[in-house]
């Protein structure tokens, strides 16, 4: 397991590229198996979630080369269906394989995913629009079995807009008979670059990024050329971490209105944000404001940057409130922050924190617990006086490509250790 040693009190200032994203190369990816041909898809993050979506499309009969962020896949013969249980306990991503492979073949066996300890994830949702697709599905105490000779299209209508079971839908429906609608679905920017890659494979999607996605279902499917979207995520894990520490920030490849939710915060908390067709700069204020933020399904402030504005507003002027959600166990990164000095406490079964900004926080020795929680961390580092060193690096791994050498490259003392 490695580790980030960090020498506190820089300023993050500078220029970057951002690169594609974790969420949505995922899906990507994963609707590969719905047909032969030849697949290219560039603006591919080196990040290690990556890897193993590849090592499941390797398992799954598909010859792959990533080099230089572009991937390509061509199949070499008829997949079983099954996914390795090793590869699914890494990833909870793993599970939107059960989509295109039931679309495709008529049968998947994949256990139940892994990946970060966020809170209670069921997959219920997913099994049940199966099930109202004509899947007959057998649910073991590891594994999941789902079978289809034909998946016929329907109405859907979803609880909650979950971006996973939104996907998972849209993977299933693009060969189902008919049409398939689904309602109160995910409206996050990286269910748009899904359809927009499976509209280039043949498929007939239209309404991805509202609230109604219609699927009509086609009989064949092709090899198709596609570019991944810019991370949200990962550019707003910048744009905190230039404002928490008084810095300048530019960011390039990016989509200023898919990052509209986490600039209005920090704007809120007193930074300067210009946009043009691609790019974003930031200016810090001498010392932030205290904001309140609650934590909603797309259009509103995303869960995944949660942590980081924790991070950020623990040295803001004031007391902050952060309401999360969308996942019940997503603060693991507060008593690692404590450790540093902060001022949080944790309130209605550990949602709610309420957060008294300090003059500055001291370097310390903690663990990263999860993605998010991992990348706060090591902006708490980099803003802390001090020397810090922040653990279990393979969490951030999982979603920012060598984030040491891009802190790095805006004025940050970090270096990796394994």
């Amino acid at each position: 397991m490695g580790k980030y040693i960090i020498r506190g009190g820089r300023r993050i200032s500078g220029t970057i590229t951002v690169d594609g994203a974790k969420n949505a190369v995922l899906p990507i990816l994963a609707a590969i198996p719905l047909c032969d041909g030849k697949f290219v898809v560039r603006n591919c993050p080196d990040i290690s979630d990556t890897h193993i979506t590849i090592e499941i499309l390797k398992s799954l009969c598909y010859e792959i080369n990533f080099d230089k962020k572009t991937l390509t896949a061509v199949r070499t013969k008829d997949s079983t269906g099954c996914v390795p249980d090793t590869l699914v306990d890494k990833m909870r991503s793993s599970i939107i394989f059960m989509g295109s492979l039931l679309a495709s073949g008529g049968f998947v066996e994949i256990g139940y995913p892994g990946g970060c300890e966020l809170g209670k994830r069921p997959i219920d949702i997913h099994l049940a629009a199966f099930r109202k697709m004509g899947a007959k599905i057998t649910e073991r105490e590891k594994t999941v079995i789902c079978e289809a000779k034909k998946l016929k299209g329907c109405d859907i209508t979803l609880d909650f807009p979950s971006v996973g079971a939104t996907e998972n839908i849209m993977l299933a429906a693009v060969r189902a008979e008919g049409t398939t609608t689904i309602k109160n679905a995910a409206r996050e920017p990286e269910i748009r670059d899904l359809a927009e890659f499976l509209n280039k494979m043949g498929a007939n999607v239209s309404g991805a990024g509202e609230s109604e996605i219609k699927i009509c279902g086609v009989k064949k499917l092709c090899g198709a050329e596609h570019t991944v979207l810019s991370d949200r995520i990962v550019a707003g894990t910048f744009l905190a971490a230039a404002a928490m520490t008084g810095g300048e920030i530019t960011l390039q490849n990016v989509i200023p209105s898919d990052l509209n939710p986490i600039c209005a915060s920090l704007a809120q908390s007193g930074c300067i944000i210009k946009g043009d067709a691609n790019s974003v700069t930031l200016h810090a204020p001498e010392r932030l404001s205290a904001i309140d933020i609650i934590t909603e399904p797309h259009p509103g402030f995303p869960t995944d940057m949660q942590a980081q504005m924790c991070a950020m507003l623990s040295v803001a002027d004031g007391f902050s409130v952060i309401d999360e959600r969308i996942f019940s166990a997503r603060n693991k990164h507060i008593p690692e922050l404590i450790k540093m000095g902060a001022d949080i406490k944790m309130w209605g079964n550990g949602t709610v924190s309420t957060i008294r900004g300090v003059d500055s926080l001291h370097g310390a020795e903690v663990s990263a617990r999860d993605l998010r929680g991992g990348a706060a961390l090591i902006m708490a580092a980099i803003a802390a006086k001090g020397e810090s060193i922040v653990k279990n690096s393979e969490y951030v791994e999982r979603g920012y490509s060598k984030i040491e050498e891009m802190f790095r490259s805006l004025g940050a003392d970090i270096d990796y250790q394994q």
